[in-house]
């Protein structure tokens, strides 16, 4: 699963509030789907500029996880790359676009269910469980350091 990095869970939940408040979702189109709602998150990208840098290479955003080249330098690699320093995998990306991670699809409000790729309100809901996940995930890590911390001034006093 992901990284649980403090950008991924804020472009989750910005993700998720822009589209609760009506902003233009469309599963087909790069800019607009899932992956492209977050990229719009963690860039300054505009949906448009998404579109037109992902018609750089070919297929859908899960493909464009798995075959991209970092070596190239061509826009489409920023998109990738951009998911990619956040924390997420291509397998992540994959779960992302098709709401199929069945670690979060298991923590959603109510129980496991199926989610529907293309219905707003389901992605709404993923998104949220997505980040909620990650948030148990950072904190965990914070006190996990800090933990080290205390253990390592102890140490050191002695």
């Amino acid at each position: 699963m992901a990284v649980a990095t403090a950008s991924l869970i804020t472009a989750f939940r910005e993700a998720a509030a822009r589209l609760r408040n009506g902003t233009h979702y469309a599963w087909g189109h790069h800019g607009a789907c899932n992956c492209g709602q977050l990229v719009q998150g963690l860039t300054n990208f505009t949906e448009n500029e998404i579109l037109r840098y992902a018609h750089t290479g070919l297929g859908e955003w899960t493909e464009l996880g798995e075959e991209h080249c970092m070596q190239t330098g061509t826009p489409l690699v920023l998109l990738v790359a951009t998911l990619q320093e956040a924390g997420l995998t291509p397998t992540d990306i994959h779960h992302i676009e098709y709401l199929s991670d069945k670690k979060v699809l298991r923590a959603l409000p109510g129980g496991f269910r199926w989610l529907q790729k293309n219905r707003r309100e389901d992605v709404i809901i993923y998104f949220e469980t997505f980040a909620t996940i990650l948030e148990d995930e950072f904190t965990r890590q914070s006190v996990d350091v800090q933990e080290l911390f205390r253990t390592l001034e102890r140490i050191v006093v002695k």
